[in-house]
């Protein structure tokens, strides 16, 4: 009985699906520089191939090495078993590669995190350097069972190494090296790394798809459309869990079908619920078809399994922000400064989350804080400008926002410079200022033809009266995104309509606008911002129904914190005062709410630039509602 108690107590324990493991950097006793991070990276992918074993995220390694005061230092077994004790995982795997004559010893051990003894080992050799992934597939088969993972699990979940990535090593190492440039030094460092490893191997799926989402992270659209359709033409040659985020990414960003895009986040989630990407994949998702409440039931999940990442907070602050819960999203942003993350953006979202408070105090100190920080320029002076342009200062918007874009192109980012122009003309054009609107307008789409800048630059023309030019885009965007929600159910309908209405044909803009209405409350991209709303009210005030219109133009006071700063939130206050002036023909108590309307507007508007057509519309339209109730 001693003997049973001592082999039970004693014998290596299994690991459990809720165990998270650490994976420390494989030591390459060879000398030969080509396996330096590449057996690392080929371990991780095939480990992460298991739906049973969790390894604990690069960001959360990184977040925990800094807490220790080791940032960027070498993952050793010490400082591994260190990260695996303070984030509460059960074990640490430490590989290496040595040589032996001709042949390379492989040795995965699997150490005890609360002890430090080793819980599982395996050994495999290979004949030569062109067998040794073939081998370290071998031993993670072999370790991920010893640790309690079925075999038939491993069958099912263990694409061959060389299937899975590459069988070139040159391809992986340059493909791992990029990878660890990235978290170092950003998407744009790490692209010619990516571009070297397709170089090698034309059909590494999984360098394709990190290419796409570094050039997305540079708002290089055109290149990560191209990168993205090579990854999922090459989606077969990955492990599952990689083939997911394939063709997410594909649905998501190129094609643009949101449905099929959620139908794999969620299999994929249901699948890997220990992975955040998914997660934050869908709460995208969900927000921009405007389900707000799904929106921050994903936000949610995503800070459970990342709560180190700033976007985390980001997002779920952003998440409370759309269903006008600011206090919980002040809290969320406060726990971001405590952890001392975020830095610069942090400030930016705090200064949105002013905005929408109406702490003006704030906003001022905020915006002085972030004058002059490096590096973000460009977005500081865009904000501001909508600042201003949201209160009709529409000189000084206009300055800041040339600002925005002189700095964008100083740093080389056209695609950020032409969305610049492209949302200060969709944002201004219904002030009235037709001229500056086009021009802004027609510059974005010299600097940029994405999806983003044309559709935003197409609604901001048909809306300045450029209506030749607004078909123009319009056509050019239905031919080239024919499968896109946002295009076809959001942007097309939205620019026909606002197309018709400067023919004065508001019933053809209703019909056209029907299409809009599913998604019309979400953030589909480029901007939306409840942009099929206000046209839909211009159109109902165009056929004389005010009641309609007020519904319309209501929700831009109901759904505040999706607007945000943009100047349609402000417009649309004046439009409410317009639908109410109309009710008031036939029901004369809808003349006081008018009066209240117009005195909300002229009000949030008291230090608008004299000359804005709009503003001198809305003064001579309340002062002959004045002089009918007299």
């Amino acid at each position: 009985l001693g003997g049973t108690w001592y082999w039970r107590s004693h014998r290596a324990p299994k690991l459990t699906e809720r165990d998270t493991i650490v994976l420390a950097d494989f030591d390459n006793k060879t000398g030969d520089p080509l396996f330096d991070d590449t057996l690392q990276q080929a371990l991780s992918i095939q480990l992460e191939q298991s739906p049973f074993l969790n390894v604990l995220s690069d960001r959360k390694v990184r977040a925990t090495l800094k807490l220790m005061n080791r940032a960027g230092e070498p993952l050793s077994e010490d400082a591994g078993r260190e990260i695996c004790i303070r984030t509460g995982s059960k074990a640490t795997l430490v590989g290496s590669i040595a040589a032996s004559g001709h042949e390379y010893v492989i040795d995965l051990r699997a150490v005890s995190c609360d002890l430090g003894n080793s819980i599982a080992k395996v050994e495999e050799r290979a004949a030569d350097k062109q067998g040794v992934l073939t081998a370290l597939d071998k031993a993670a088969k072999q370790l991920r069972n010893k640790l309690g993972e079925s075999v038939g699990s491993i069958d099912r979940y263990a694409i061959p190494l060389q299937e899975a990535t590459t069988p070139s090593l040159d391809a992986l190492r340059a493909y791992s090296m990029g990878l660890k440039t990235r978290m170092t030094k950003g998407s744009r460092a790490a692209i010619p790394f990516y571009q070297r490893a397709v170089e090698i191997d034309p059909n590494f799926a999984i360098a394709y798809h990190a290419l796409a989402v570094a050039y997305r992270n540079v708002d290089d659209f055109d290149r990560m459309e191209e990168c993205a359709s090579k990854a999922y033409q090459l989606r077969d040659r990955t492990s599952e869990r990689e083939r997911f985020a394939i063709q997410a990414n594909y649905y998501h960003r190129v094609t643009g079908e949101i449905g099929k895009a959620a139908q794999t986040y969620e299999l994929w989630q249901s699948r890997y619920p220990g992975d955040y990407r998914p997660a934050s994949g869908l709460g995208i998702v969900y927000s921009d078809l405007g389900n707000m409440d799904k929106y921050l039931e994903q936000a949610r999940a995503v800070m459970r399994l990342e709560p180190n990442y700033y976007n985390s907070y980001e997002n779920l602050a952003n998440a409370y922000e759309n269903l006008n819960r600011l206090d919980e999203a002040e809290e969320v942003l406060k726990q971001a400064e405590q952890r001392h993350l975020g830095g610069p953006f942090l400030l930016m979202d705090r200064y949105e989350l002013a905005f929408l408070k109406g702490d003006r105090a704030e906003m001022t100190e905020l915006a002085a804080a972030l004058k002059g920080v490096p590096g973000i320029e460009d977005a500081v002076f865009a904000m501001l400008g909508d600042t201003e342009a949201w209160y009709g200062r529409f000189k000084n918007a206009r300055g800041l926002g040339h600002q925005a874009v002189e700095f964008a192109e100083r740093n080389n980012d056209k695609e950020t410079a032409a969305f610049y122009l492209a949302i200060q003309a969709l944002s201004r054009a219904p002030a009235g200022n037709r001229l500056e609107a086009r021009a802004d307008a027609a510059a974005a789409l010299k600097l940029s033809q994405s999806l983003n800048v044309k559709a935003t630059a197409a609604l901001a023309l048909a809306q300045a009266g450029d209506v030749t030019a607004a078909k123009a885009a319009a056509a050019e965007l239905d031919e080239a995104f024919p499968l896109s929600t946002a295009v076809q159910k959001s942007w097309l309908p939205t620019i026909e309509a606002a197309i018709a209405l400067q023919a004065k044909q508001g019933h053809r803009a209703l019909d056209a606008l029907e299409k809009a209405s599913a998604v019309e409350l979400g953030t589909v991209e480029p901007v939306a911002y409840l942009c099929p709303a206000y046209v839909r009210g211009e159109a109902y005030l165009t056929v004389g129904d005010g009641q309609a219109a007020a519904r319309e133009f209501h929700k831009f006071t109901e759904h505040y914190g999706t607007v945000g700063l943009f100047t349609w939130g402000a417009l649309a206050r004046l439009g409410l005062a317009r639908a109410y002036a109309l009710e008031a023909a036939t029901d004369p108590a809808a003349r006081e709410k008018a009066r209240a309307a117009y005195q909300n507007f002229l009000t949030l508007w008291k230090d608008a630039n004299p000359d804005v057509p709009i503003y001198k519309q809305a003064k001579a339209e309340y002062a002959k509602l004045a002089a009918q109730a007299l």
